[in-house]
């Protein structure tokens, strides 16, 4: 990993170590991984990894960890976004339902035609597509801001409140919109650790990270 990778995929999940939790951290691209034995789930493990900042894409959920760290632009995860709203329609609320199928079906067209320029790669279209797509967005935002219940209106707030991020790919199609890559990855890791329980200690544990990045690693490679 270094500053001139474009963008990076992020992910963290618990470790136990001797009973202790721990955090096993992954960083994914295009063909590598790798996997960082953590104190913490806090900012301080991306600075350890990566510096002090980073001067590409960062690609991530929403987990408060991410926001403060110095990047060049954030991508936040789609698929974590239609999750939320996946929930906000199971909520009782007078507008729970509408609120989340409007946002639902934004977000699935979203996804269809990032895929539809991975298949084509007819930039032209895309942009044509995504300019007015976010106006749709915002129209739909002030639409139900004031009538949203608790949920729905934190939901509201983080998609006007970080556009930006949520919609980065948007912008530039290169960046993929989700964080599928980190979460496959860190799918193996996951299988160990219902399998053993952990590490017994601290020394294991990091030789855990460097045996599976060099398996997830070559896996990418082919």
């Amino acid at each position: 990993i270094n500053q001139k990778t474009p963008h990076l995929h992020s992910d963290e999940t618990p470790w136990p170590v001797k009973g202790t939790k721990e955090w096993l951290w992954v960083l994914a691209g295009e063909k590598f991984c790798l996997f960082h034995a953590g104190d913490t789930r806090g900012r301080v493990e991306l600075q350890t990894v990566l510096g002090s900042s980073y001067q590409g894409v960062l690609i991530s959920d929403d987990f408060s960890a991410y926001n403060g760290y110095p990047v060049l632009a954030q991508q936040k995860c789609l698929a974590h976004l239609r999750r939320h709203f996946q929930r906000l329609w199971k909520l009782k609320g007078r507008y729970n339902q509408v609120i989340a199928e409007t946002f639902l079906d934004l977000i699935d067209e979203a996804f269809q035609q990032h895929r539809k320029w991975r298949e084509d790669l007819d930039e032209v279209a895309y942009r044509d597509w995504a300019r007015k797509f976010l106006p749709r967005v915002e129209a739909q935002i002030q639409k139900w801001r004031k009538v949203a219940g608790y949920e729905a209106g934190k939901l509201l707030r983080s998609l006007r409140e970080k556009a930006d991020q949520w919609w980065y790919f948007l912008w530039d199609p290169t960046v993929p919109p989700d964080n599928n890559l980190a979460e496959r990855c860190l799918r193996l890791a996951v299988t160990k650790r219902k399998v053993s329980g952990g590490s017994r200690s601290m020394a294991r544990f990091r030789q855990t990270t460097h045996l599976l990045s060099v398996i997830q690693s070559c896996r990418l490679q082919g």
